[in-house]
């Protein structure tokens, strides 16, 4: 399991660490309701930044402030309430949807096409589409941490970022937000909106 992330990494090295393993938790609780180990490691997190004002601290502290409150069967249901049911969910986590107003529309179709030119593929034992937050998130984290430097840079995060997760993901975020039935998730989209924040400020700083 990755390790819960750092506040405050302390050279570019641990920058680099820190983001992917903030790309990786991501992935993981947008996929599924915490599992009882990444529920332990949220928990006793810290949450308090050596240098006061860090950007993510309050979003950070929030989240592991509502992991350490709720209990696990909580989360599960607020989880199965927004993301699972039969039918229409009350949230979407697919890119297509925002993008488009359906799902497996034309920017699934993109997001498969860039996938295959950086050789990666769906594992089948997933069962959600690759246009998922969490694997679009997966996805931000092998860029940042693969070992294979002709796709793991700054160019190809960049790219992939600006076209397949900048478009619509604060607008998941304002939809978990304002969704009455999201609590813990509601604190979760807030870590993200902050994070992504960064990350566009960053990516634009290279331009």
């Amino acid at each position: 399991m990755l390790p819960v992330p750092s506040l405050a990494p302390s050279s570019a090295l641990d920058e680099e660490t820190a983001r992917s393993e903030l790309y990786g938790l991501l992935a993981l609780l947008y996929y599924a309701p915490p599992t009882a180990a990444l529920l332990a490691q949220l928990r006793v997190a810290v949450t308090e930044a050596p240098a006061a004002g860090a950007f993510l601290e309050e979003p950070w502290r929030a989240l592991v402030g509502l992991a350490r409150e709720l209990p696990a069967e909580a989360i599960q249901s607020e989880y199965d309430a927004l993301f699972g049911g039969i039918g229409k969910p009350e949230i979407y986590l697919y890119g297509s949807h925002f993008l488009s107003g359906f799902l497996n529309e034309k920017p699934l179709a993109r997001l498969r096409a860039d996938l295959d030119q950086l050789g990666l593929a769906r594992d089948q034992k997933m069962s959600e589409t690759e246009d998922h937050i969490a694997y679009l998130c997966e996805v931000m984290r092998y860029l940042i941490a693969g070992d294979d430097v002709a796709v793991a840079n700054l160019t190809r995060q960049r790219e992939f970022f600006a076209v397949h997760l900048q478009p619509w993901v604060m607008r998941l975020c304002d939809a978990l937000e304002q969704h009455p039935k999201a609590c813990f998730y509601a604190a979760l989209a807030q870590l993200t909106r902050a994070f992504m924040g960064v990350e566009a400020q960053g990516f634009d700083m290279l331009t």
